[in-house]
C-alpha cells in the first residue's frame, strides 16, 4: 500500500509539472515577515519541494544562493529552464532521506510540502532537517490547515488522524497547532498563525510557521 501512495504522488506530480513556463511563477509575500533571517543567511538557502520555483525565485530576487529540491525530474527540469541561474538543483524523495551533509544549512525553506507523509515518516523527515540545519537555525515552512476545506481538508479515506488517503495524490495531511507541536518537537516555535492564501483559483487555508532549533 504504501508503496502505491509513493508511486502515485510522483505519478501526480510528474503530470502536474510536465511543462511549466516562467510565467506560471507566481510570487506572493509569505516569506516577507522572516527577512532579516533571510538576509543575514550565509549559507545557500535549501527550497525543498521546490514545485513552480516560486520561493526559489523569491529567495534570488533577494540575493540568495539557492538549492531548489523535489521528488518529481519534471520540477527540476522546469527549474533549469525558468531559472538558470540557480545556485543548484536536486533530485530526491523526502522518504529515503536528505541527501546532505549534518549542519550544512542555516535556513530551510519547506512551503506546502511536509503534509504528504504518514506519521512514522513525517518524524524521520523532521528529523532529517534537524540533522543538516545548524543549530541556532531556522526552518521556516508552510503546512495545510484542517480547515483547508477548498482543498481536500475532511476528504478521502482518514488512515490516521487528519491524513487522508486521495484516489489522485496517494496521501495529504491536514494540521491544526497541536499537531504542529507534537510534529516539531526539538524546535523552538517563533511564529505559528493560520492564514489564508489566495495563490489558486479557491483560497486555501494553513499554517504559516517560523521554527528555530536548538540542538544543546
Amino acid at each position: 500500500m504504501e508503496s502505491n501512495e509513493r508511486e502515485n504522488s510522483l505519478q501526480y506530480y510528474e503530470k502536474m509539472f510536465q511543462n511549466v513556463e516562467k510565467d506560471n511563477i507566481k510570487i506572493d509575500d509569505w516569506l516577507d515577515k522572516f527577512i532579516n533571517i533571510i538576509d543575514d543567511c550565509k549559507t545557500p538557502i535549501l527550497d525543498l519541494g521546490c514545485g513552480y520555483g516560486n520561493d526559489t525565485l523569491y529567495l534570488m530576487n533577494k540575493g540568495k544562493k539557492v538549492i531548489s529540491c523535489d521528488q518529481s525530474s519534471n520540477v527540476i527540469k522546469n527549474i533549469k529552464k525558468n531559472i538558470p541561474d540557480v545556485y543548484d538543483t536536486k533530485h530526491f524523495n523526502m522518504l529515503d532521506g536528505l541527501p546532505f551533509e549534518d549542519n550544512s544549512f542555516q535556513v530551510i525553506i519547506a512551503d506546502l510540502c511536509l503534509h504528504y507523509f504518514r506519521e512514522k515518516d513525517t518524524f524521520m523527515i523532521i528529523n532529517e532537517l534537524k540533522r543538516i540545519i545548524v543549530n541556532g537555525g531556522y526552518l521556516i515552512f508552510r503546512v495545510n490547515s484542517i480547515n483547508d476545506v477548498n482543498h481536500g481538508a475532511g476528504k478521502g479515506i482518514e488512515i490516521e488522524p487528519h491524513l487522508y488517503s486521495t484516489t489522485d495524490r496517494g496521501l495529504k495531511r491536514f494540521f491544526n497547532k497541536e499537531d504542529i507541536l507534537y510534529f516539531f518537537k526539538g524546535f523552538e516555535i517563533e511564529y505559528l498563525n493560520e492564514e489564508i492564501m489566495t495563490r489558486y483559483k479557491l483560497e486555501k487555508r494553513l499554517y504559516r510557521c517560523l521554527a528555530k532549533i536548538n540542538k544543546n
